[in-house]
């Protein structure tokens, strides 16, 4: 995953959500169609497609979108 778009793209294919590049700096409580278990199968396929583990309690803090794909992009701790 290369950018936000990427992970755009994934939301879109996988949950068949609306999502467009202006949602991922949105709070997740606007953006269209999501709910707490989107956040869980998001994590899940984070973790699959970066091929490591993500900090649950850091993705559950994230803001938006955009700050979860920066967990991403951050080095493995």
């Amino acid at each position: 995953m290369n950018s936000v778009d990427d992970l755009i793209t994934l939301l879109q294919d996988e949950l068949g959500l609306p999502l467009t590049a202006a949602d991922a700096d949105a709070a997740f409580d606007d953006v269209p169609g999501w709910d707490s278990v989107h956040l869980l199968w998001l994590l899940t396929a984070l973790e699959r497609e970066t091929g490591r583990s993500l900090p649950l309690a850091a993705i559950l803090e994230a803001p938006s979108l955009r700050a979860v794909f920066e967990l991403t992009a951050a080095p493995a701790s």
